[in-house]
């Protein structure tokens, strides 16, 4: 039995104290004791007859601060696999997105329909659309999954960083560093280059009972997320970095073919190794997958009166070469206590030069009143004025304002300095919804000069 099997047996029942916390913090594991050396990262003979090998996130010469980089000992080393070939794209599309022109107009989508028995998460992704330049490590993608069946296969991503946000099932993420289950409240981080396996958690053969996991996907290929910086904020609130879990370590030790899908520059391609390659018995470093719990996001917000701008929902940033505006930064609309005085409490009408992707986990949104669902999402390019639509304005107008609980919904937002451009797919589905328009149509002329 390998130690990822022996791990499995644990998921259901796993806690906090099971992971190893803190973001961005260098990490240490190891599933046999001993097989981590110390004081050394490649010694002449690596432990109990392991390889070492680096699997580094960031160019070598970057600040110490921003360096990401891991040390793996392993089974077998990564070189060894034969050689790659192309494989069918599916429904997944990269930058630069060219299928069609970026489009002012407000959109909205209902949530991808049923997927075809046998759908496995790498299969279920259907790319909405995003910006930038995958081979100049610009810019982001929009992605949508819809799975009913466990992988089999193993998938990396050479393009960028994977942050998954499950909304209906949970997933069991299966790396090289240990096993990450991940429900719909919660999001994971997949650094670049990391393999991984997708299991529907909680079912070994989730297709025969008719279970199914939804969710999005960010896939950033610029700068890696980092915490934002708080500023006049102080030392505490929005994300603590202890709240983000590495997984402990736990290897696979398989012998016989498994496929392995590799994303390299918008196309996938597959190799059939004859060992599993997630067989990484005891790893150390900082460029490791992590697990967040949206509600242990710390609300700040407003004790007076009028409506911060929504950068304090701000969970995860990647910086661009301008300071402050980032390349994507993802928001989470968290239950929080909405109190203030003589104002308009829901989000207020704007144009913003960001673009924005909203999607909701669950519940409602406070700004909606209807249309915008659980696994749906609404995309609001940069300049293009969106707010609250007409039903949620009057009643918002005339609320008797009191302190009021928001806590019947979970929704979050990836936003980029960039516009997003719809892919083919996406700007012709049939779960796109037309006259999406109509929601601000008969909002009446009170002026009386």
């Amino acid at each position: 039995m390998s130690g990822i099997d022996e791990t499995r047996k644990l998921v259901e029942g796993l806690g906090d104290e099971s992971f190893l916390s803190g973001f961005g913090n260098e990490h240490s594991s190891e599933a046999v004791p001993g097989a981590l050396p110390h004081g050394r990262n490649s010694p002449q003979r690596a432990p109990l007859g392991l390889y070492a090998e680096q699997l580094s996130g960031t160019a070598f010469t970057e600040p110490r601060a921003h360096n990401r980089r891991s040390w793996l000992y392993r089974i077998r080393p990564s070189a060894m696999h034969p050689a790659f070939v192309r494989a069918d794209n599916g429904r997944i599309r990269t930058a630069p997105f060219t299928e069609t022109v970026p489009d002012p107009n407000r959109l909205r989508w209902n949530p991808l329909p049923e997927p075809a028995p046998g759908t496995d998460w790498l299969a279920g992704l259907w790319t909405l659309g995003g910006n930038g330049d995958v081979t100049q490590r610009t810019g982001m993608a929009v992605h949508l999954y819809h799975a009913n069946a466990s992988m089999e296969r193993v998938f990396s991503d050479a393009d960028g960083e994977l942050l998954i946000v499950p909304e209906r099932g949970g997933l069991l993420l299966v790396t090289e560093f240990g096993l990450l289950p991940a429900r719909p409240g919660e999001i994971a981080l997949i650094p670049r280059g990391v393999r991984f396996r997708v299991e529907l958690l909680g079912s070994p053969m989730p297709e025969a009972r008719g279970e199914s996991a939804r969710g999005y996907v960010c896939e950033n290929y610029g700068q890696p997320f980092q915490l934002p910086d708080l500023g006049p904020i102080g030392a505490n609130g929005l994300a603590h970095p202890r709240d983000f879990l590495a997984p402990a370590a736990a290897y696979e030790d398989v012998e016989g073919p498994v496929e392995v899908v590799n994303k390299f520059c918008g196309n996938l391609w597959t190799a059939t190794y004859g060992h599993s390659p997630l067989d990484v018995v005891a790893w150390h470093g900082n460029h490791v997958p992590y697990v967040y719990d949206l509600r242990r996001f710390n609300v700040i917000g407003t004790i007076s009166y009028d409506h911060p701008d929504p950068s304090i929902f701000t969970v995860l940033t990647s910086p661009s070469d301008t300071p402050g505006l980032a390349g994507v930064d993802f928001v989470v609309f968290a239950p929080r206590w909405l109190v203030g005085e003589d104002t308009f409490r829901p989000p207020y009408f704007h144009r913003n030069v960001m673009s924005e992707y909203m999607g909701l986990i669950e519940g409602a949104y406070d700004a909606k009143a209807e249309g915008f669902v659980p696994g749906g999402g609404s995309l609001h390019n940069m300049m293009s004025a969106h707010g609250p639509d007409r039903e949620t304005f009057d009643r918002a107008s005339s609320v008797e304002l009191k302190p009021q609980k928001v806590d019947n919904g979970l929704a979050f937002m990836f936003e980029t300095r960039w516009p997003v451009i719809a892919t083919e797919q996406a700007a012709n589905a049939d779960h796109l919804q037309k006259g999406y328009d109509t929601v601000w149509q008969g909002l009446e002329r009170h002026f009386r000069p």
